[in-house]
């Protein structure tokens, strides 16, 4: 065999080899953390809704935890945390301030795009999908209510990372 054919092959090899491996250690859902702002420019929240203006995501061994920070529908601040995976099955949340949601699932649809429910009650109250833009700077919350006492139904708020 060519000496330079043979080389050019190793590298291919060794070059894709790399990649595999880099693929292989990047953690699901890398895209999403981070601390996301409320960019209210773009977001359309009705009178008295519950307004997030932070999200955060980090990830410590193995584990992802979710922190929303903002005002609920009387403009008092609240935070919400959630610790768990991206894999669909519900874990608790806690409340800084009596709040609504029991627990909270994720599960990974692609790198740039989370489905999510809320339960409240033993029942589903929210569900939505998050999807970070293909450039990483932008996160699209869209989230439908299923509960009654809601009448703003769907709701589509625009966060800017930090």
């Amino acid at each position: 065999m060519n000496t330079k054919v043979f080389r050019k092959a190793l590298l291919w090899i060794v070059a894709m080899l790399f990649t595999a491996i880099g693929m292989a250690y990047a953690a699901p859902g890398d895209a999403f953390m981070g601390t996301w702002r409320l960019n209210e420019a773009k977001s359309k929240l009705p009178a008295g809704a519950l307004k997030v203006s932070t999200i955060a995501y980090t990830t410590s061994s193995g584990n992802i935890t979710c922190i929303l920070a903002g005002t609920d529908g009387s403009g008092q601040p609240f935070q919400s945390s959630w610790t768990g995976k991206f894999d669909g099955k519900s874990y608790a949340v806690t409340n800084s301030s009596p709040g609504p949601t029991d627990m909270r699932s994720y599960r990974l649809i692609s790198s740039h795009i989370l489905s999510g429910t809320e339960i409240v009650g033993g029942k589903l109250a929210d569900r939505g999908r998050l999807i970070v833009s293909e450039d990483g700077k932008s996160l699209t919350v869209t989230f439908y209510h299923t509960g009654a006492d809601d009448p703003a139904g769907t709701r589509t708020t625009f966060y800017d990372k930090q």
